[in-house]
């Protein structure tokens, strides 16, 4: 399994866990956990952009 089916496989696991909880995961957010995965940016750049999309 390549780096990106294993990381789709976890997506889909966390998509259905988060579901559970009534929490929806949107592409976005894969998006966002992508770009942090290939560190793109790191955790408090991460945190803050989820804090503004919230205001």
């Amino acid at each position: 399994m390549s780096i990106e089916e294993k990381f789709m496989f976890d997506i889909a696991n966390l998509k259905k866990d988060l579901g559970i909880e009534n929490m929806v995961v949107t592409n976005e957010d894969i998006d966002m956990l992508k770009r942090y995965n290939n560190n793109e940016f790191t955790m408090n750049e991460m945190i803050d952009n989820i804090k503004k999309s919230f205001q």
